[in-house]
């Protein structure tokens, strides 16, 4: 009995001393749960690439009318008749008033006799010049006469045919100032009524000086092609919110800073069919500044930035390990940054799991799921 309960001792010691080695083993291998270690940490990444972008910036406007002209008498006289709708589209030309023009049929009745009879004096005088029958002094003033008589006839048909108050311009006639029967004279300080030309229409844009600058630098330092004025176009955004639908082309820019506001005056044309845009409205113009032909477009979530503000980016190395860059941004183009410096086409960024990362850790990477891209938006300066 004895011996038996010994044996069993002895059976049990050898089980345990022949798994302690595989028990041991367990303990050391890497690949073991037990460990605590865990995989590298999933990331989306974006792949850089460079493309043209055609740079734009959003400016503050206003619409200015195209031609205003205010309607004025040239003679005196009394209205007789409005012949216009207060608020319509008049064409250049229409009658838009009539003024009394009996004192200026007799006016023009009295010139024609009066011309009548200097071109009969200066008949008869030129057959008594050749006889000597008069002086050549009385003959030349016969001829003074006879033109100061022509010169006094086209005189009076002017003024009648201004007794007819013409529109100097087609376009929008606002109301009228004066009513039938009023009194009206050549020269007087109130206009009868004003005519403003919609279509086209302009917008004067006010760009701060410090962005014509940095334009001009980075079109010098070859970062940007510069487009010529011929061929810079305009969009609208309306203080609604809304887009204006036709495009627009600048036409000039001040030569001069205004002091008060350190900007310049830019000037653009927009045609303006259905009158949607009056003059006096605010709106935003978006300028087309020039073109980068290799820009680097990247997505937003994919900057951070250190303790010094710094932009900068965590990218994926050739061995899957990942090591933070600073980068030199230019501005946010949509949901983009439009980078300067710092990365290279074909490189790889982490846009998703950066909370996770230290420099130097491996990872596997993957494409982003995260990414969408929209540069067509307008740019916007850092």
């Amino acid at each position: 009995m004895h011996l038996t309960l010994e044996r069993q001792r002895l059976a049990r010691l050898l089980a345990v001393l022949l798994t302690l080695p595989m028990i041991l083993a367990g303990c050391s291998d890497p690949n073991s749960v037990d460990q605590g270690q865990r995989p590298p940490p999933q990331v989306g990444v974006y792949e850089v690439t460079e493309q043209p972008l055609t740079l734009t910036s959003e400016l503050p406007g206003r619409t200015r009318a195209w031609r205003v002209a205010e309607v004025r008498p040239q003679v005196n006289g009394i209205i007789e008749e409005r012949l216009f709708t207060e608020g319509s589209v008049v064409a250049e030309g229409e009658v838009l008033y009539q003024i009394d023009d009996a004192p200026y049929l007799a006016a023009l009745a009295r010139a024609e006799a009066a011309l009548v009879n200097a071109r009969n004096l200066a008949q008869r005088y030129e057959n008594l010049v050749g006889s000597r029958s008069i002086s050549r002094q009385q003959y030349d003033d016969a001829l003074a006469a006879r033109r100061s008589a022509e010169a006094e006839y086209q005189a009076a048909q002017i003024n009648l045919a201004y007794t007819s108050v013409k529109a100097p311009i087609g376009g929008k006639i606002s109301r009228s100032r004066v009513s039938e029967g009023a009194l009206v004279t050549n020269g007087q300080q109130d206009e009868m009524a004003t005519i403003t030309q919609l279509d086209p229409i302009y917008v004067d844009i006010v760009q701060p000086v410090t962005r014509l600058l940095d334009l001009q630098k980075a079109i010098e330092s070859g970062l940007i092609e510069a487009n010529e004025n011929d061929d810079v176009r305009v969009s609208l955004v309306l203080e609604n919110g809304e887009r204006y639908p036709l495009a627009g082309v600048l036409k000039f820019s001040e030569v001069m800073v205004d002091e008060g506001t350190g900007s310049v005056t830019l000037r653009a044309e927009f045609p303006n069919p259905d009158g949607k845009l009056l003059p006096g409205m605010f709106v935003r113009a978006v300028v087309e500044e020039g073109t980068r032909p290799d820009a680097i477009l990247i997505p937003q979530q994919a900057v951070t930035r250190d303790t010094r503000g710094v932009p900068t980016v965590w990218v994926v190395t050739e061995d899957n390990t990942v090591s933070r860059r600073a980068l030199e941004t230019a501005r946010t183009v949509g949901n983009t940054w439009l980078v300067n410096a710092g990365l290279e086409a074909g490189e790889k960024i982490v846009t998703e799991g950066v909370q996770r990362l230290a420099p130097g850790i491996p990872v596997q990477a993957a494409p982003a799921t995260n990414v969408d891209l929209r540069p067509d938006l307008t740019p916007r300066t850092e």
